[in-house]
């Protein structure tokens, strides 16, 4: 194995006083509280960086919608099925709200099966049904609104999470909906997202619709100087020449739990054929010890006899590859830090991904995003 070496990096302390992770009497951490009382507000636009809360946020918000704001139902819509994982049951009522959230496992449509786009009659259903919570794929959520028109939404909470996925240019399909949904005015909409940019240079929003957005910030100094065990931040970079496979294990430490991103099969960083570069990568890791029957997870035994536990989630074969993305998604393994050592991404995983015991994020090649 080869000797790792010291990336150059940007290097921020911080005062860890604890205040972003407090919660008060309804069990609302800071930015949450902020954003809950803004609940009135018929279009809210939520700016905060990752962890934070977003989602449990959104959860306090839709709730107050649907059982004292008249709405008849909450559609939260994501731009990956792994995200919807996000949105998951929360006991509230444990912690002090006044009730629990809950989504009928039928009407998380992350966790169905098939492609993100094929599922629009579900939300066909799920309209006309009782049931008050849906979470979908943007993609979904798009292909819906297509087949069923705008006015299917009306006294509907549309959700839209890591909205700088949404841009005002006309070709943006998701942008233009949401465009048309503001101008007939009958839904509500909240917007999360940590990011209100685009790598494009294309706004967001037009000036006209942002300015009906009542918009609640939370900064990443009030995230990160309030965080109780975070000591430390790295940014880092490494040059490499040749295929960057044969240099990862100079910056990978398999002793930390690590997300890495490989670079797209467009981009000139990447060989052209990601199977390879994934084999390669655990080749480089230890010894393959053959797949765990349960999760789908790759076991690699590292010259110091620990078995390492990796998740590829850039295999292309939908079967294997949604077994290790359901197994990832599993709640009862959400405290146990022990459930995997590496995951192996290209599109997934990107944003809006929880997973508490990360300690390194990799990223290989830029990314014009």
């Amino acid at each position: 194995m080869s000797s790792k070496k010291t990336a150059p990096s940007v290097s921020v302390t911080y005062a860890q006083n604890g205040n972003s992770t407090k919660s008060n009497e309804l069990g609302m951490r800071p930015m949450q509280e902020r954003a809950y009382e803004k609940r009135g507000e018929q279009y809210l636009l939520i700016k905060s960086p990752p962890a934070s809360g977003k989602s449990r946020a959104l959860m306090f918000v839709a709730l107050d919608k649907l059982h004292n704001q008249g709405l008849r139902k909450a559609i939260i819509t994501v731009p990956e099925k792994s995200i919807g994982s996000s949105f998951a049951d929360e006991p509230l009522s444990k912690f002090g709200f006044w009730t629990d959230w809950h989504v009928e496992p039928k009407w998380n449509l992350c966790n169905a099966p098939g492609s993100d786009g094929s599922k629009a009659d579900s939300v066909g259903s799920f309209l006309k049904g009782e049931d008050q919570v849906l979470v979908c794929p943007h993609a979904t959520f798009r292909n819906a609104i297509e087949k069923f028109g705008i006015e299917a939404f009306d006294d509907c909470l549309i959700a839209v999470d890591e909205f700088h996925h949404v841009s005002a240019n006309p070709e943006n399909k998701l942008g233009a909906q949401l465009t048309e949904l503001i101008g007939r005015d009958k839904v509500h909409v909240v917007a999360m997202t940590g990011s209100y940019f685009r790598g494009d240079a294309e706004p967001v929003l037009m000036p006209h619709d942002e300015a009906r957005f009542d918009t609640v910030t939370y900064t990443y100094y009030e995230q990160l100087n309030g965080y109780k065990y975070l000591k430390q931040l790295d940014i880092g970079y490494f040059f490499y020449s040749g295929a960057y496979a044969d240099d990862i294990l100079k910056v990978l430490d398999p002793n930390e739990k690590t997300i890495i991103h490989i670079p797209s099969v467009n981009s000139r960083e990447s060989t052209k054929d990601k199977h390879r570069e994934v084999e390669h990568i655990i080749d480089e890791l230890g010894d393959w010890q053959g797949t765990d029957p349960t999760t789908g997870f790759q076991l690699v035994k590292t010259s110091d006899g620990r078995i390492l536990r990796i998740a590829d989630l850039v295999d292309d074969e939908a079967a294997k590859r949604d077994k290790v993305s359901a197994a990832l998604k599993d709640p009862s393994q959400k405290n146990n830090r022990d459930h995997i050592d590496i995951i192996i991404a290209l599109g997934m995983a990107k944003e809006g991904f929880d997973w508490v015991w990360c300690e390194h994020a990799l990223t290989v090649g830029y990314r014009a995003s």
